[in-house]
C-alpha cells in the first residue's frame, strides 16, 4: 500500500506530540502507565508485540535522537518542540 510521505510525517509528528503530552501528565495517570507498561508474568510464544514505546524509539532513531532518554527529552519543552519540527521535515522514502 502506498502512502504519500507527508501523511507518514504527519502521523509520526502527531504520535510524538501525543507522547510529549502524556509524559508531562505524570506517572500516576493511567495513560502514562499504558504508554510505558511493563508486562508481568509469562509472555506468549512468538514474536514480541510492538509497544508504543518501541514506535517512539523508532521515530527518534529516524530523526537522529537515538540513545537519548525520551522521557527526559519530553519534559524539556524547547528540545521536544525542536524534535517535532525535525520529524515534520523528515524525508521518508
Amino acid at each position: 500500500m502506498y502512502f504519500p510521505s507527508n501523511i507518514v510525517r504527519v502521523m509520526k509528528s502527531r504520535r510524538i506530540r501525543w507522547v510529549g503530552h502524556v509524559t508531562c501528565m505524570g506517572q500516576g495517570r493511567g495513560v502514562y502507565r499504558v504508554l510505558v507498561r511493563k508486562p508481568e508474568g509469562k509472555r506468549p510464544l512468538g514474536r514480541p508485540w510492538c509497544r508504543w514505546e518501541d514506535n517512539i524509539k523508532m521515530d527518534l532513531k529516524a530523526v537522529g535522537y537515538e540513545g537519548m532518554d525520551w522521557i527526559k527529552l519530553a519534559l524539556d519543552r524547547d528540545r521536544w518542540q525542536a524534535l517535532l519540527n525535525a520529524v515534520m521535515n523528515l524525508q521518508i522514502p
